[in-house]
């Protein structure tokens, strides 16, 4: 079984960026996502650029912070300039879905200008998994020649997939050091296992509900040991 280890949130905060190098370089971890409008964008840039072993991929936004392209995205933002949509899939309007697709590619655009190698496409609360976007992704997926992390509504897109299904329960009461038992039961003949490593600090706490876990994660991302029959990827 081939299984990728991949850490999202890189660039959020200069705490998470530390914790994914840190379950790279001394454990599982074998790719990671990055934020394109997260609060330590240039500090992952850097650590990217010196460990190249990590393989890079983007993390798409439209549930936080702001977007990149200010001028053609007037109806996906509140009051305030932030995106107003949350974890919660919604419908969309044609324009909506637009103005998702030319931001989208704005984020795209603005990693490719970092000198980073894109790995794959994948995005922040599964937003491209929603249904309404499904074209967009395939869209984004054929122009920029990246693969995407699984999710239902692509399942029957398997040549556009990064790998046959995704692994979720890595999660709060779910993290534990079995991780690779429970995949081995499983019949596929690769997965993603979807992770989130950090250094938790006070930035972090503040924008976000999900930190002593991310901690728990990294302890034990660091001391797992692949199986017989396990290849990372």
């Amino acid at each position: 079984m081939k299984i990728l280890v991949n850490a999202d949130d890189f660039g959020l905060t200069k705490g998470i960026n530390e914790g994914i190098i840190d379950a790279h370089l001394n454990g599982v971890v074998t790719r990671t996502t990055l934020m394109m409008n997260g609060m330590a964008v240039e500090d992952a840039i850097k650590l990217a650029k010196e460990t190249p072993s990590l393989k890079v991929g983007i993390h798409l936004t439209l549930s936080f912070g702001k977007p990149l392209n200010k001028l053609e995205t007037n109806l996906l933002t509140n009051d305030s300039g932030h995106f107003k949509y949350t974890s919660t899939e919604v419908s969309l309007t044609q324009t909506e879905i637009e103005q998702i697709k030319t931001e989208w590619t704005t984020q795209i655009e603005e990693f490719l200008k970092t000198g980073l190698t894109l790995d794959h496409i994948d995005s922040h609360h599964h937003v491209h998994g929603w249904q309404d976007l499904k074209t967009v992704v395939q869209e984004l997926s054929d122009q920029y020649n990246l693969p995407v992390r699984y999710t239902e509504s692509l399942k029957d897109k398997p040549e556009q997939l990064l790998t046959e299904n995704l692994w979720l329960n890595f999660y709060k009461e779910g993290i534990n050091d079995q991780l690779f038992e429970e995949l081995s039961s499983l019949p596929y003949h690769s997965i993603e296992v979807m992770v989130h490593p950090a250094v938790v600090n006070t930035v972090l706490r503040q924008i976000s509900s999900y930190t002593d876990f991310r901690e728990k994660e990294t302890q034990i991302l660091k001391t797992l040991k692949v199986k017989e029959g396990i290849t990372l990827i």
